[in-house]
């Protein structure tokens, strides 16, 4: 089955096209094209599709919507952009002056009816009816960072965030744009993925409002018969006999994952070096001729073997193969190296070469894998120095003493009062925020604390300089959820970790890792609430909390009951409004991965409004405390 990814970069390849169908072997000469793109657009273009691949889609000249641009005669325009006020005038505006002579309007969402004739009626206006080709509607309004995960926003993603939906003095009209902007972007989801989804969400909260939109927005798109634009999906021959689950959920299912200090390669990143649409930023400390470059950025995609292979990999282990690459590589070198002195060829004497016939067969050999070799040479390079970063930031907060702590809390093993409140009096050991994280998962986990405890917290947490606000709205949090459900649960059951004793192979030979002081940790499989939950509706499992779920379907004419004779589910889209993270999208690939491996087929997509690191997060926290 293809990828949401594929599905959107296909349509997206297609518009390149000016929106005619792809053939499979590729047109032979592209057709030159400008594309005009505003910020929305280039977020959701930029993770797909690289500036290589746009070329050979026939794109010259890639450029902002709201930039100064020269007029270009005679050449097609690609305009993809949402349909907001602000892009249309601009739109208007290069009507008016006459920048380009064939114009292929694209939009992210459905342009309505009302802006589609103020458009028309400003063509008139400058006389350049005969110039707009094409006006499309390309539902694709969200980012696809992985075959199995997207995002909704990544620019002002303030707007859909775990604040702006809770926030104190919201105002129900400003509740119902996110909500419907949400409902949009889903809903291009599934028109991309060309399926139609039977929904399930929590009752009472964010994600029922969300659920009950999508579900009465695909129920009238299936039945105008002028418009449904689900009809391809038989068309095109895949007919779908598995149709996906879409379960909705609200951040506040689970508060303390988002905080949580991580073990995993692609999670580390992202909390400690801030990766976004696929790319981090590091210092580059290599000198290039004398001068210190400041800053790289590095794009870490899935053409990328090694990042695909060990992004859900415990940091420890990524080190370790690192290392073996290295010296898989150098080997490699090596060969190259004793071919050329064997056959006398060192740097002055390379005219020689051509003279010798009976090697020719080995320096072709040598000589075709050199590319490879190369690019090799600079992903490990790369991956060295995104890796060493990593390790420094976790060294210098002591990270590993974070994350076993957190886990030990999760896992409810023992007490550990005394532990906690060691290390947030450690000047030594992490930043005010690293504390606060710790603290705030001890408090959402422990069943009970007593005030005269909570206030001996509070002022061991003052001390050490950390700002109180975030605590102030998780205890409103706390308390909220305590009421509705009647206890609070032990939702994380089976964490923890292991240690393994030595880095063996890092110890023992020269390692660019200097990995001493650092715990070897080995996370131990659990699920996480989110993935419980996924576990419990793809499976069908009958548990009072489940049945508290709606079971909405699009294409029943009434609202239905789950059918008493439904098989488990092999496909779902898990959808967290107010906030993602790498951490739970990792724990569902590993649950899909161990249950496919028993024989029980699952395919997971992960998405969420916005993707947040634990950082973010806290701030946000800290935003609705000081409301309070």
């Amino acid at each position: 089955m293809t990828s949401l990814r594929q599905n959107q970069k296909d349509a997206i390849k297609q518009m390149l096209n000016l929106n005619h169908p792809l053939t499979k072997q590729g047109s032979s000469e592209p057709s030159w094209k400008i594309l005009v793109y505003d910020r929305i657009g280039q977020d959701i273009i930029s993770p797909l599709i690289s500036v290589k691949e746009l070329r050979e889609q026939g794109v010259t000249l890639f450029v902002q919507l709201h930039s100064d641009r020269d007029s270009i005669p005679e050449v097609p325009v690609v305009y993809f952009c949402a349909p907001t006020e602000e892009n249309l005038d601009r739109i208007k505006q290069d009507f008016q002056k006459g920048v380009y002579d064939i114009y292929h309007l694209n939009f992210l969402s459905p342009i309505s009816r009302q802006k589609l004739e103020d458009l028309a009626s400003a063509a008139i206006e400058a006389n350049c009816v005969a110039n707009i080709h094409k006006v499309y509607d390309q539902y694709v309004n969200f980012v696809s960072l992985e075959d199995d995960m997207f995002v909704l926003r990544h620019q002002n993603s303030d707007a859909l965030s775990y604040y702006a939906i809770n926030k104190g003095d919201i105002k129900d009209t400003e509740m119902d744009e996110i909500m419907q902007t949400i409902v949009e972007s889903l809903f291009s989801v599934f028109v991309t993925a060309g399926t139609v989804p039977i929904i399930r969400s929590p009752k009472g909260n964010a994600a029922e409002m969300v659920a009950k939109k999508l579900d009465k927005k695909l129920r009238e798109n299936l039945f105008d018969a002028r418009n449904n634009l689900f009809s391809v999906d038989t068309q095109s021959g895949k007919f779908n006999f598995h149709r996906p689950l879409l379960i909705i959920l609200d951040r506040n299912v689970d508060m303390a994952t988002p905080l949580h200090h991580t073990w995993t390669y692609q999670a580390l990143a992202h909390d400690l070096l801030n990766l976004a649409l696929n790319r981090v930023i590091i210092e580059d400390n290599t000198p290039k001729g004398g001068v210190r470059a400041k800053h790289k950025a590095c794009e870490l995609d899935s053409k990328d073997k090694f990042w695909t292979n060990h992004k859900g990999s415990p940091f420890p282990n990524v080190a370790e193969a690192i290392q073996e690459e290295l010296e898989q590589y150098r080997s490699s070198e090596e060969e190259v190296k004793k071919l050329k002195s064997s056959m006398g060829i060192d740097n002055e004497n390379e005219a020689a070469v051509a003279m010798l016939t009976d090697n020719t067969s080995k320096i072709t050999s040598a000589v075709q894998s050199l590319p490879q070799l190369l690019e090799k040479k600079r992903l490990l390079d790369m991956h060295t120095s995104i890796a060493t970063s990593i390790l420094n930031d976790i060294k210098a907060r002591k990270l590993d003493t974070f994350f076993e702590l957190e886990e030990k809390i999760m896992s409810k093993t023992q007490q550990l009062e005394k532990q906690i409140l060691d290390i947030i009096s450690d000047p030594e050991a992490g930043n005010i925020d690293d504390k606060m994280r710790l603290f705030i998962i001890y408090y959402i986990c422990i069943t009970h604390l007593s005030d005269s405890e909570l206030k001996k917290f509070e002022n061991t947490l003052t001390e050490a300089g950390c700002d109180l606000s975030p605590l102030a709205y998780v205890k409103r949090w706390k308390s909220f959820t305590k009421m509705s459900s009647g206890t609070t649960l032990n939702q994380y059951e089976g964490a923890g970790t292991k240690r393994i004793n030595m880095f063996s192979k890092l110890v023992s030979q020269g390692s660019n890792f200097v990995m001493e002081g650092v715990k070897n940790l080995v996370v131990k499989r659990h699920n996480l609430p989110v993935t419980k939950i996924v576990d419990h509706l793809m499976e069908l499992k009958n548990s009072p909390e489940m049945e508290e779920y709606h079971y909405l379907d699009p294409k029943q004419l009434k609202v239905s009951e789950i059918p008493k004779n439904r098989a488990a589910f092999q496909d779902a889209v898990v959808f967290v409004i107010g906030g993602g993270n790498y951490i739970e999208y990792q724990n569902l690939v590993d649950y899909a991965k161990a249950k496919t491996t028993a024989g029980s087929i699952k395919r997971i997509t992960y998405g969420s409004s916005t993707l947040i690191n634990a950082k973010q997060f806290l701030h946000q926290l800290s935003l609705l405390g000081q409301e309070l």
